[in-house]
């Protein structure tokens, strides 16, 4: 069978709709607590607004451009667009169903509401109206939209109301009202006269700020009558077009793309289901929409904005609380001492971060270390790392900063550290030209008694401590002299003018990462026609390479079994009789954002190999981007890695979701005489003992 034969791909958007399809099945599952469910709701609104600014943008401007980018399913823009607003309708339907007949009035028997109006005591009402008149109605601007006053900008994502009034004369006029970002979005009813409050004293009760300010707009337009107001949101297109080659300074042109962010084509229009369709239409027309691109919501709109909830001191309705470990190893002070003897592993969330800050700490206060490397791609707010960072600069190090200024929607924090890194005086780079740098290690070198040694930390996320509670991740420490010296290698790349290299232990994207995985799933399957004893073993965020797909098809048909676990979009269809009966997707949506990606090889009985790194198997990471995948030569870490944590998240019963050959997925249950197997619990229990040996265990 051809391989490039279209039926044998699934829909990267299609794909996409589906992984959001299982975060709200997590809202809808009534294992979790209430506020977890709550989260998972306010995560699937925030996924759908991304996915709107990024890849719908993308296609609208592919169907009014004519320029096609053909996925490999051969789908056009206009196919692809009507099949997700297809998929997307029942998963709207049951999200609002969730939170009108679901969570609402569990919320109700908790001491917790989110209310209309009308349902709020009188007294409660003049409290916020008096709130209104001190704190809310100084911020606000009215801009009339008519025949004289242009149809005014509309923010990406903000919240409006489009308001109906009625002057002296009895015209009608229109109106558009931004609700300000400066203020929560759920205000809480005046503790003392609302009708519920938590146990601790804490608000039970609240309302949304759009209602009260359109209960009080009488105020905003004194001498009119408002006769209505209707809320209304708008997406825009999100993603910056940088031509980073063209760019005499990259600094100043993400700067510039981020002003245009604002600016962007408007992509979609959420509006009140009871909005009139004269006024929908006003709006659709102004903002050069169709019918298509306009969603009536029987419920609040920016669903996002219910994480503001979670944060509510309500530990009874929330997951227990992260108990991070710390590996007995890894609190040694000598950590570098420890690093020569032995590798070492990291797994976040469950083993805690605080021993990556403190190695950058120590190392920026050790006299014998001469330098530190490292890649910043999302460090975060008030950033240790960073602080580190510039502190070892204070104490005459020589310190690089790769910053990375396009990783999306953190350019401006980005941006920021840095500008304070470089008046501390680190050397910044921004990488290379045309090129993502998303590889994530930190390089230090060190003045020892044999001369001069250098300490690796490779990663598959991000140097952040706040994803790092809530990403899974893997990381290595060691000070492989080989796997060293890439390093070193890669960063001089990095931030010089340098050609192709030749990597002796990492895999380096754009050149190396695809061919080195191709290399490998078709060693897997020669060997595999001989001994019969390949395998295959895949844990990534997205697959969608045609060549990477084709080579684990023709694994396959050898009769390789391949397991793949692909948290989001997988364009890789299984079960084809003949062409992927061998392989098996699954995807596991929980607690924790499944982040890691390993890659598993076994060639026969005694010959394998176990890779770890910062790459998916997607176009734009093998060709985009930076990005280093690094070996586990360890025995005792690749077992741990292999037996701990690779196979049983592959086998997990409580979570887990498989694909079938029409692209949709079902829970994984567990057999009846089995407890459910949760591999993220599971995780928890064991964390702190990846480091050890079998004799030490």
């Amino acid at each position: 069978m051809d391989l490039t034969d279209p039926s044998l791909y699934i829909n990267r958007e299609l794909s996409w709709v589906r992984f959001d399809e299982r975060v709200l099945e997590e809202a809808l599952d009534q294992r979790h607590p209430l506020l977890e469910r709550l989260k998972f709701l306010s995560i699937f609104s925030s996924n759908l607004d991304e996915f709107f600014m990024i890849r719908m943008s993308g296609l609208y401007w592919q169907q009014q451009t004519g320029s096609v980018e053909a996925p490999p399913d051969g789908r056009t823009p206009e196919e692809q667009i009507l099949a997700v607003h297809q998929a997307l309708a029942p998963l709207l339907a049951r999200q609002m169903a969730c939170w009108k007949y679901d969570l609402l009035p569990k919320f109700r028997e908790t001491g917790i509401q989110v209310q209309p109006l009308s349902e709020i005591p009188s007294e409660a009402i003049a409290r916020l109206r008096d709130y209104f008149k001190s704190a809310i109605l100084p911020a606000l601007t009215p801009l009339a939209f008519d025949a004289a006053h242009p149809f005014p900008h509309i923010s990406n994502l903000c919240m409006n109301l489009a308001i109906v009034l009625h002057d002296g004369e009895h015209h009608e006029r229109f109106a558009r009202l931004k609700v300000p970002r400066l203020f929560p979005r759920l205000l809480p009813v005046p503790r003392e006269v609302q009708p519920a409050s938590g146990s601790d004293g804490s608000p039970g009760s609240f309302v949304w700020i759009e209602d009260v300010i359109a209960a009080n707009l009488d105020l905003l337009f004194p001498g009119c009558r408002v006769a209505t107001a209707y809320p209304f949101r708008v997406t825009r297109d999100a993603d910056p077009d940088i031509e980073a080659d063209e760019a005499a300074d990259l600094l100043q042109a993400i700067q510039e793309s981020l002003r245009q962010r604002h600016f962007g084509s408007a992509v979609r229009l959420e509006v009140s289901a009871a909005m009139p369709e004269q006024i929908r239409e006003i709006l659709a027309k102004n903002l050069h929409l169709g019918p298509d691109q306009i969603d009536a919501v029987d419920g609040p709109l920016g669903m996002a904005d219910l994480i503001e909830l979670t944060k509510l001191d309500r530990p009874d309705l929330k997951d227990a609380p992260l108990l991070q470990k710390v590996s007995p190893l890894m609190a040694r002070q000598d950590l570098f001492t420890v690093m020569q003897e032995r590798d070492l592993l990291l797994y976040h969330p469950y083993d805690s971060f605080q021993p990556v800050v403190d190695l950058l700490r120590n190392a920026a206060a050790d006299p014998q270390v001469l330098a530190i490397k490292i890649t910043l791609y999302r460090v975060g707010l008030a950033s240790p790392i960073v602080q580190a960072l510039m502190q070892a600069r204070d104490n005459g190090k020589e310190v690089t900063a790769l910053v990375e200024l396009r990783a999306r929607f953190d350019e401006e924090n980005n941006i920021q550290w840095s500008k304070e890194l470089e008046r501390a005086g680190v050397h910044v780079a921004y990488g290379l030209v045309g090129l993502k740098t998303h590889a994530k290690m930190c390089l230090i070198v060190r003045r020892e008694d044999h001369g001069l040694a250098r300490y690796v930390h490779l990663s598959t996320g991000n140097y952040n401590p706040a994803t790092a509670r809530v990403y899974t991740d893997l990381a290595l420490l060691t000070s492989n002299p080989a796997i060293a010296s890439d390093v070193a290698m890669l960063f001089n790349a990095l931030t010089g003018y340098a050609g192709e290299h030749p990597y002796r232990c990492l895999m380096v994207a754009p050149s190396g990462v695809r061919s080195g995985m191709l290399e490998r799933i078709e060693r897997v399957t020669a060997q595999h026609r001989q001994t019969g004893q390949g395998y295959i073993a895949l844990k990534l965020n997205a697959l969608t390479d045609p060549a990477c797909i084709q080579a684990l098809y023709r694994a396959s048909q050898a009769g390789v079994t391949v397991d793949l676990q692909i948290r989001g979009v997988c364009g890789l269809r299984p079960g084809v009789p003949g062409v992927s009966d061998r392989i098996t997707v699954t995807s596991l949506v929980g607690r924790f954002l499944e982040h890691s990606r390993i890659f598993y090889f076994r060639f026969d009985r005694e010959e394998e190999e176990l890779w770890m790194g910062s790459a998916d198997l997607m176009p734009r990471n093998l060709d985009g981007r930076v990005e280093a995948v690094f070996p586990i030569e360890a025995a005792h870490l690749r077992q741990a890695i292999r037996d701990d944590i690779l196979f049983p998240h592959l086998r997990d019963t409580a979570h887990m979701r498989r694909m079938n050959e029409q692209g949709l997925y079902e829970h994984v249950a567990p057999q009846p005489d089995e407890a459910p197997l949760d591999s993220q619990q599971q995780m928890l229990d064991q964390a702190g003992t990846w480091n050890q040996t079998p004799l030490e265990r």
